[in-house]
């Protein structure tokens, strides 16, 4: 895009995204932020109650929303789902990678099924997902695809309550993946980016909150003297999913309240 009008860089009207993880926490905010910037949206994920929920409310705004519950961890489930979308929708244009999971394990306890399940969740399913649009991307020549990372990704925790290898680890390949494919697809206009959370209160951290103190202690470290808020990551989804980082390559963007800058 060419010398824009600026109030159309974050414009996704006549746009179709595709959201997984979406019936709860960043996800569910994520499908938000798309269908206020004019996207028709798609809703993917394992909880069908939620994705009922999500579904419910943006078709009250007058969204153009499907829901389909979808083991993104299962190939022949994403390709199905995909292709439901087009036939309903149109032509994808968005992907926002956001489903995942972790496991409490360490390298003295994990055990290879749950090693092997948090990574299909979390990593293979990028895989998936790409492989079921690129097509698409290639041929209209732009495409988004937006993976969520975390701040784990680079650090850590030492405290035995909260240790989780197999989640740290398929956090960090998440951006080891989305190198590699913005490299390899970057000259069909398509950006591969990802976004590298702080701590949100959503479904997979809400048992953190349960650990009398825990909110405190995060407070308490953190330079915003707080955890983030629904919706705070919106405003770099849309980023990463707009003609506003046609230039923006095999990226990550910190949201995380300063709390690395520690």
């Amino acid at each position: 895009m060419t010398n824009p009008n600026h109030s159309a860089l974050f414009d996704l009207t006549g746009e179709v995204a595709v959201v997984t993880g979406a019936a709860s926490g960043l996800g569910a905010d994520a499908a938000r932020a798309y269908a206020d910037a004019g996207a028709a949206v798609a809703l993917l994920d394992v909880n069908e109650d939620g994705l009922d929920a999500v579904r419910a409310e943006l078709e009250a705004k007058g969204a153009s929303v499907t829901a389909i519950r979808t083991d993104v961890s299962s190939e022949s489930e994403v390709r199905d789902a995909i292709a439901a979308v087009t036939n309903k929708l149109g032509e994808i244009s968005i992907v926002f990678n956001d489903a995942g999971i972790f496991a409490r394990d360490s390298a003295e306890t994990f055990s290879d099924d749950e090693w092997d399940h948090v990574f299909a969740v979390n990593l293979k399913s990028i895989l998936h997902t790409t492989k079921y649009v690129i097509d698409g991307f290639k041929r209209r020549g732009w495409g988004k695809i937006v993976n969520v990372s975390s701040v784990n990704a680079f650090y850590v925790d030492s405290d035995e309550r909260y240790v989780r290898d197999s989640y740290y680890s398929s956090k960090a390949a998440i951006l080891g993946l989305t190198r590699a494919l913005a490299a390899r697809y970057a000259k069909y206009g398509v950006t591969v980016n990802a976004i590298c959370p702080g701590l949100f209160k959503t479904g997979i951290t809400a048992n953190n909150f349960e650990e009398p103190g825990f909110g405190e202690t995060y407070a308490k470290i953190n330079p915003s003297g707080r955890y983030g808020q629904p919706g705070e990551l919106n405003g770099t989804v849309l980023y990463l999913s707009s003609h506003a980082s046609d230039y923006v390559q095999g990226q990550y963007v910190i949201v995380d309240g300063g709390l690395s800058l520690l």
